[in-house]
């Protein structure tokens, strides 16, 4: 296979799914003999970037700002001093620099893809991220709204290429740590020997939380919630609504917040069933995979990627959206039964695989 040279372009590298995406490719770039290059604002995850084998250049192109495209021309420098194959674009303020840049690129110029990672709004300022040489989307759902929304600004039709999980990280061989057990339970002592609901996510109202809530308050008291994600971080006002919706049903003593950071796995490992019930669909259902990734049962409702994760790899916690008696009834009869997500081949490599495929494709046809 030749060897070619890839830039990734995001605003920051600090934590999150788009960040975490790029730290995994990059390191798949590395390990399979690529040059992967990584341009962003900087952030926390830099030092693990170049650990791993990659190249960082810094330049301010996270801002929402119009000062922001003022960083076009020296975009365009390094472009050219580098001499990439590839320019994958992952975000929209980036986008937009990128797209002024091209008027300062020298020629040949490098293919440019995105991703659409997201359900984006349909305006102005979204549109740039179809209006690249190629364009990728992370799930059928994606696909389908780019293409009902997008389709006058597409160069090629977009190529769907599932988002995947790391089956090396998330996987069955995890051995749940005594010691952690031991600590956890201390910490939560209210959810030894309950049967435990996991609902991880970053805290957000329309991530569902609060149909969490309302589930627990119609199951047995043997079942307790832990909702997982940065709640100290959290808007202060939604945080006091979820408490306060936590004491009106009585659930104090049932539902936890835990603010996971390296731990997610073992949270996964303890739990009986992991949860996704975001009112708005998403585009894609990455917690869920994880945890079926690692044997966990899986529920959420009906639509979008979240939809479309459970019906190829565990059908009966797809539950029609805003249906509670069928999520309740359902809740109760996946933890009673010996049924597991199997067969999970949505990895982080085959998605990798099958990006490195559409480049070269890309690349044969620029040759012809």
């Amino acid at each position: 296979m030749k060897k070619i040279s890839v830039i990734q372009i995001l605003p920051t590298l600090n934590t999150g799914g788009v960040e975490r995406g790029v730290l995994d490719f990059n390191k798949y770039l590395v390990a399979n003999g690529h040059r992967s290059i990584v341009i962003s604002d900087g952030g926390r995850q830099v030092k693990n970037l170049i650990e791993d084998g990659g190249e960082h250049v810094h330049l301010p192109i996270s801002k929402k700002s119009i000062f922001t495209l003022l960083q076009a021309r020296q975009l365009a420098r390094v472009i050219n001093e580098l001499s990439p194959d590839i320019v994958h674009i992952r975000s929209r303020v980036p986008a937009w620099v990128l797209q002024l840049s091209k008027l300062f690129l020298k020629n040949p110029r490098p293919i440019i893809f995105s991703t659409f990672h997201g359900l984006y709004s349909t305006p102005f300022y979204s549109r740039i991220m179809a209006s690249f040489d190629h364009v990728i989307a992370i799930s059928k759902t994606v696909e389908k709204y780019v293409v009902e929304n997008y389709s006058d600004h597409l160069i090629h039709m977009p190529r769907m290429i599932y988002r995947g999980s790391d089956s090396k990280y998330f996987n069955l061989k995890f051995n749940l740590d005594d010691s952690y057990k031991k600590s956890f339970f201390e910490k939560f002592p209210e959810l030894t020997r309950k049967k435990i609901l996991t609902f991880p996510g970053r805290l957000s109202s329309w991530k569902g939380q609060e149909s969490f809530i309302k589930l627990l308050s119609e199951l047995p008291k043997e079942y307790a919630g832990l909702i997982v994600g940065p709640y100290l971080n959290a808007k202060k006002k939604y945080i006091r609504r979820l408490k306060s919706l936590i004491n009106n049903y009585g659930l104090t003593n049932r539902v936890f917040f835990y603010d996971a950071k390296s731990d997610i796995r073992n949270i996964y490992s303890m739990s009986d069933i992991v949860f996704n019930l975001s009112t708005k669909p998403e585009p894609f259902g990455r917690t869920i995979l994880e945890a079926a990734m690692m044997g966990r049962k899986i529920c959420g409702w009906n639509r979008g990627g979240v939809g479309e994760v459970l019906n190829m790899f565990y059908p009966q916690g797809n539950i029609e959206f805003g249906n509670f008696n069928d999520l309740v009834k359902a809740t109760q009869e996946i933890c009673e039964n010996d049924a597991y997500p199997k067969n999970i081949f949505l990895t982080s490599d085959l998605m990798h695989e099958k990006t490195m495929n559409y480049y070269f494709d890309a690349l044969e046809s620029k040759l012809l």
